[in-house]
């Protein structure tokens, strides 16, 4: 027998992060956290710009939402294009396009302008987002600080969508409704001054060629859909809505057929034979979706119907954000003891008490109470969500991975608004007088007391309706992460 001796040197341990690496992901979390602020930032400016700019129902709709369904449908995108343009250079790229976006929104002279403002900022967030989790996985080597480095990042979203509302009731409360949006220039100013110093350039040594044809199958697929269900939101079913269905759906079928002949596709259609990465994005898609569908619409009852001003709408908000962000740092703990998806449906169990206060009870503290438990029994979702889906896809497509995941928490955070949004506007406009359809801003501009009284009655009335519709989508993700995530281990 003979015996073969190994010459090859011992390979070294992953080298420790050290100031300048924490410095970097301190730099990397201003925007992150900033990206989905911005999804909530308008939820108390809403009654301020309706009075300003009077858009209609529709372009409300649009105005609220197209920023997270741009973000949505350029993810994949742009993470594409970031492994062959450089990680830095595309976040450094996207900060500036999302300062410049934030300056036309804040003095947006009329609806149609900051519906392109919104949906500029949401390309721009799409930029920005892909590149700071790729940068992470290559400034943290070391194992276990890339898992604490990704644990900080998911829970800065979780803060972001928790602060929003919070900061711009702060704002709201000393300048116009259009410097919400201003508050991203500093950070986005920081990103821009600091990435160079901080941040390593890294783009992927073989990224295969970039599939043209499949980005444009894409944005076919993807922007259809997105055209269907805003129109379903404001119109109901029409064969407009239909149409546009149906376009999204046969280029959805163009753009699968081509991705499964590709060797390098724009989105590796194999990822989804998992189980566990196919629930860990079906729980962010619905569980945001559930979360989303009443977040949006409390600061407006706490304004409009509950006559708070935007700073004491803020404060009343304040214990919502304590509760993601306590449930944000209590889920890594919960998923090293139990497995995720006991700690998922858990979660959403809890937040089923809160839509059944906000759907059963009226008043300010209801309000602010149900929101608190939704918040903290969702938290997990954030968290766990992108992990899981990372976690479930081998290495070398876990950016791949990301990006799809951040695309289900977007895409439903931007749907709660559409879908729950709808029902709740067809509720409101059930029974009131015609003058007062477009918005309860509307309405309130209107000088007779009894129709201002009978829309605050329907605007509560529609809150209770979506906090139940809600509360359906929270129940059928816990069924659907039982099912699916049962089996992934302790993390």
């Amino acid at each position: 027998m003979t015996t073969t001796l190994d010459t090859s040197p011992p390979q070294a341990a992953p080298a420790k992060a050290g100031a300048r690496q924490w410095l970097g992901l301190a730099v990397l979390l201003l925007p992150v956290t900033l990206m989905t602020a911005d999804l909530g930032v308008l939820w108390l400016a809403t009654p301020y710009l309706s009075a300003d700019l009077r858009p209609s129902g529709a372009q409300l709709l649009w105005i609220t939402d197209i920023y997270g369904f741009l973000t949505a449908a350029t993810l994949v995108i742009m993470g594409t294009l970031g492994d062959r343009l450089g990680r830095r250079r595309l976040l450094m790229a996207g900060s500036a396009g999302f300062l410049l976006a934030s300056l036309l929104a804040a003095y947006a002279p009329n609806a149609g302008t900051l519906i392109a403002a919104r949906a500029l900022l949401g390309v721009a967030g799409a930029a920005v987002l892909p590149s700071t989790l790729a940068l992470i996985s290559h400034m943290f080597t070391d194992a276990r600080q890339r898992a604490t480095a990704i644990a900080m990042w998911v829970t800065a979203l979780s803060v972001g969508l928790a602060i929003g509302p919070v900061v711009g009731g702060v704002l709201l409360a000393a300048w116009w409704w259009g410097s919400v949006f201003l508050m991203g220039l500093p950070i986005m100013l920081i990103a821009l001054v600091t990435a160079p110093l901080l941040l390593p350039e890294y783009r992927d040594p073989k990224p295969g060629r970039l599939d043209a044809a499949s980005v444009l199958l894409f944005l076919l697929a993807v922007l259809p859909l997105v055209y269907g269900v805003k129109s379903l939101a404001a119109h109901g079913p029409t064969a407009e809505a239909a149409a546009a269905f149906a376009l999204g759906g046969a280029f959805t079928v163009l753009f699968v057929r081509r991705q499964n002949r590709l060797a390098t596709p724009l989105l590796d259609l194999r990822l989804f034979r998992s189980r566990a990465f196919t629930g860990a994005l079906l729980a962010l898609l619905l569980g945001m979706t559930a979360l989303n569908g009443v977040e949006y619409l409390i600061p407006q009852y706490l304004q409009s119907v509950a006559g708070l001003s935007p700073l004491d709408a803020g404060l009343w908000l304040l214990p919502g954000a304590a509760a993601l962000i306590a449930g944000s740092q209590l889920t890594p703990f919960a998923a090293a003891r139990v497995r995720p998806a006991y700690v998922l449906a858990g979660g959403l169990l809890v937040s089923l008490v809160g839509y059944a206060v906000v759907a059963l009870a009226s008043g300010v503290t209801a309000a602010a109470l149900g929101l608190a438990v939704i918040m903290f029994g969702a938290a997990p979702i954030s968290v766990l969500g992108t992990a899981l889906a990372v976690g479930a896809a081998p290495p070398e497509k876990a950016g791949a991975a990301a990006a799809t995941g951040q695309t289900a928490y977007d895409l439903g955070l931007a749907l709660g608004i559409a879908v729950t949004g709808s029902v709740a506007v067809a509720v409101y406009r059930t029974g009131i007088p015609a003058a007062a359809h477009e918005s309860l801003g509307a309405a309130l501009s209107l000088t007779d007391e009894g129709v201002i009284a009978q829309a605050r009655e329907a605007f509560t009335t529609a809150l209770h309706t979506a906090s139940g519709l809600s509360a359906a989508f929270a129940l059928v993700t816990a069924v659907v992460v039982l099912a699916l995530l049962r089996g992934v281990p302790r993390t």
